[in-house]
C-alpha cells in the first residue's frame, strides 16, 4: 500500500512539472532563457 501511495504522489508531482513546462512554452517562456524569452535574442530556441 505504501508503494502505491508513493507512486501516486510521484506521478502527481511529475504531471504538475510537465504541465508547468508545457504552459510556459505555450506562453513564450523558456527555462533556458531564465523563463523570459524576449531577452534571449532567439538563441535558446
Amino acid at each position: 500500500m505504501g508503494t502505491f501511495v508513493t507512486a501516486v504522489v510521484v506521478a502527481g508531482i511529475l504531471a504538475f512539472a510537465v504541465r508547468s513546462v508545457v504552459k510556459d512554452a505555450k506562453s513564450g517562456r523558456s527555462v533556458q532563457c531564465g523563463r523570459d524569452c524576449k531577452h534571449c535574442g532567439g538563441h535558446c530556441h
